[in-house]
């Protein structure tokens, strides 16, 4: 089964929650086991795992990534002025796979699922939501 969830960001460099929106589609479905795959369609994008006690994770994140990779130095940016995103989003990568059990996401209390928009922002960024899985769990 295949869902779509879409996000508008609003900054060059962010990380945006999208846990719920994973969790809607798991419902939606009614499959009860097995695993769910998402994938961040676009090269200056990916997709995290990380802590979501509070949001100095998602930021400092964004601060370590502009250390590795930082804006205005890279060949890259002689076409578009971007190649720091590229970097970034290779970095992360753009997909992340996650069990369920009994109809639920197989996360920690403390991990949540990340969109890391790394060159907006964007009226759009699709991420795929690919479930496989058994309904009878």
């Amino acid at each position: 089964m295949r869902r779509h969830i879409t996000v508008r960001t609003v900054e060059r460099e962010a990380l945006y929650d999208i846990t719920e929106a994973v969790k809607a589609s798991l419902a939606d479905s009614g499959i009860r086991d097995g695993i769910c795959s998402l994938y961040v369609r676009g090269a200056t994008a990916s997709l995290m795992i990380q802590e979501n006690w509070d949001d100095s994770v998602p930021r400092d994140v964004v601060r370590m990534m502009a250390q590795i990779a930082p804006r205005g130095v890279w060949e890259h940016d002689k076409q578009d002025g971007n190649g720091d995103s590229h970097l970034k989003a290779g970095l992360v990568g753009p997909s992340e796979t996650i069990p369920f059990i009994d109809g639920e996401l197989g996360l920690s209390r403390w991990q949540n699922i990340f969109l890391c928009e790394f060159d907006g922002p964007r009226e759009r960024r699709e991420i795929v939501v690919t479930l496989i899985g058994d309904t009878n769990g």
